[in-house]
């Protein structure tokens, strides 16, 4: 291996795959580390931040923390039991060691602002040489810096943000990079600690019993946390992983929660299809919040809620209506997105983007999403408050007289807007259930109004967005082209799981758009999008698809979907976007998407099969 230089990784390539990642974070911020020991993937100080490291979107340009054993070694990567602190195993010819890397989890601001990321060396047996190299690059790759260093500590210094590196082994300075090398005999480690400094967060060292003491503290954190789950059916390892890696996507101090904590990880490989998902969606953030109250945890629940009424989100006076399909983990509109042209991408592809143009969408599904999430908080966690039902009766009544519109849909396309069946099923969903929240509480609404418009898009649906030709709902109004999407009438109770129509529509999506139980989302080629080539399948469909056939009563069908699914998991029970052609994962890296929808169908499948 050529140690040092980031275009050549342990196995002779110069990117590992997306799959072969694991995440830390402290709910600010968010690292990926690579099963060679490398973080690839790190913005500071918060998840929209520009990133500090980025090898994994350019191998020499992006800045990256290397850390391994310094002779040929096998490794393997696990989490703590039942925690998000990251163990990257190395196995060698002399001895075994382990890298424990996290992110403490502080409430306290001002050391919270620290963001300390620890890497821990451990020898667990024998004796191992390591080596480390810590190559910062500011900015996405673009911004220049300096670094001061002395024997067991280094500064980096940039025009937007500085770092301090302190470490219990000595350091070297290589022009803006910082390298180590030492040598572990059985019982003995090394401590690294990065932290963000600012005139009120000074260098700190991290010695061997307070890295410990931190150590236990997270560990305790995140075993506490995940106790709270109610979940105790067939998949509990696999549905508390997604759990612990949602919790991972939440922004302790708004409540908001991203969809993923990367950009530009590519749908396909070469292909354009690379956008930025560090931002709320606020259809993302509405099934979490689902996922989450499902399982029993209702902090994340109301502190979502919170987000949506101290930005003041459904009061927006946007050009499309009150919400906005997605902001930012502080609550602002706008996200203006541009392409890093300095940047190659992963594995060549190109463009890196950061904002997302999407903003300015118009995408009627998450009113839908959003008022049901409103819906469950209110029964499953705590009754809204007034303020909130004013807020909801003014997206209900906003939404009445707007709902019979074209529009961009759930999957972001950018061929133009269309009557979609999922669009106008979501619409219906937030009517119906500001209807049900209005009379089981006694609630003020324009009832009559409400129904009116609630009928009207039922009507409306049965009959235009059935295709007797194809013997299904369909993807737009009057048209033949499938879309895996509607898997959600059924959930959303617009449609009884065994009705013919349904059940004839299942069929339909198997025959067109499953493949080994893997489902996607719609044929590009029947219905342009606007982008040039092809996706893999679509990790939540393949889950609804599981959900669909549970409610069915293809109780047999559905679990061995679901059981194939898992198998398409990374090492560490985590999800992208999309899977490949062979199985490899696609797009941004984990995605929330995926994980809510793994805890539902495992939920209900398991509900069903008693």
């Amino acid at each position: 291996m050529e140690f040092g230089n980031g275009s050549v990784r342990a196995d002779g390539s110069r990117y590992v795959p997306i799959s072969e990642h694991g995440l830390i974070g402290d709910l600010r911020t968010a690292a990926l580390v690579g099963t060679d020991g490398t973080i690839d993937w790190y913005c500071c100080p918060r998840f929209d931040s520009p990133s500090v490291f980025a090898s994994i979107l350019d191998a020499d340009r992006g800045g990256s923390w290397e850390l391994a054993a310094d002779v040929p070694a096998r490794t393997r990567q696990f989490y703590f039991p039942d925690t998000n602190v990251l163990i990257t195993r190395f196995y060698a010819a002399d001895g075994v060691a382990e890298i424990q890397d996290f992110l403490p989890i502080v409430h306290e601001s001002r050391e919270a602002a620290r963001h300390r990321l620890i890497r821990r060396v451990i020898c667990v047996r024998g004796n191992l040489p390591f080596r480390a190299r810590i190559a910062p690059r500011f900015g996405y790759g673009a911004e220049p810096h300096t670094v001061r260093a002395q024997a067991q500590e280094a500064v980096f210094e940039s025009s937007s943000l500085s770092l301090a590196l302190t470490a219990t082994a000595p350091l070297e300075c290589d022009g803006t990079d910082v390298w180590s090398r030492f040598k572990l005999l059985e019982g003995e480690s090394v401590v690294f600690a990065l932290d963000r400094i600012t005139d009120d967060v000074h260098p700190r060292a991290c010695p061997r019993s307070e890295a410990e003491e931190q150590f236990q503290a997270t560990v305790k954190f995140w075993s506490h946390w995940l106790g709270q789950s109610r979940y105790r059916g067939r998949w509990r390892e696999m549905v508390h992983r997604s759990a612990l890696a949602l919790k991972l996507l939440t922004y302790a101090p708004t409540g908001a929660i991203v969809a993923a904590p990367t950009t530009s990880l590519p749908e396909q490989v070469g292909g354009e299809r690379n956008w930025d998902y560090r931002y709320v969606w606020v259809r993302d953030a509405a099934f979490c919040v689902y996922a989450m109250l499902r399982l029993g945890f209702t902090s994340e629940a109301e502190a979502f809620m919170g987000f949506l009424s101290d930005r003041g989100i459904m009061q927006g006076p946007g050009p499309t209506g009150p919400l906005q399909i997605m902001y930012g983990i502080d609550g602002r509109r706008d996200l203006p997105e541009s392409e890093l042209l300095h940047l190659e991408g992963h594995l060549g592809s190109a463009p890196v983007r950061v904002g997302n143009a999407a903003t300015k969408q118009l995408q009627l599904d998450i009113y839908g999403a959003l008022i049901d999430s409103v819906y469950l908080y209110d029964k499953w966690g705590q009754p809204i408050s007034s303020g909130h039902w004013d807020e909801v009766g003014a997206v209900v009544d906003w939404l009445c007289d707007h709902w019979d519109q074209p529009d961009e849909g759930i999957w972001e396309t950018r061929g133009g807007r269309r009557d979609y069946v999922y669009s106008r099923l979501m619409c219906w969903v937030a009517i119906e259930r500001g209807i049900r929240m209005a009379n089981r509480r006694g609630l003020p609404a324009d009832l009559p109004r409400w129904r009116q418009s609630r009928d009207a898009i039922y009507r409306q649906i049965m009959r235009e967005g059935w295709s007797a030709e194809r013997g299904a709902f369909v993807q737009a109004l009057d048209e033949d082209v499938l879309d895996a999407a509607v898997l959600m009438m059924p959930m959303a109770k617009f449609i009884s799981p065994t009705d013919p129509k349904w059940l004839a529509t299942l069929d339909a999506l198997t025959t067109d758009l499953v493949s080994d139980s893997l489902v996607y989302r719609y044929d590009p080629e029947a219905s342009p999008d606007g982008l040039r080539g092809s996706e893999g399948t679509f990790s939540i469909c393949s889950f609804w698809y599981v959900e669909a056939l549970t409610r069915a009563g293809r109780l047999e069908e559905a679990r061995l979907a679901f059981e194939k699914m898992l198998t398409y998991a990374n090492h560490l029970g985590l999800y992208a976007e999309e899977i490949g052609r062979t199985g490899e994962q696609l797009g941004n890296f984990p995605q929330a998407f995926t994980h809510l929808s793994l805890i539902s169908a495992a939920f209900n499948l398991d509900r069903a099969l008693g």
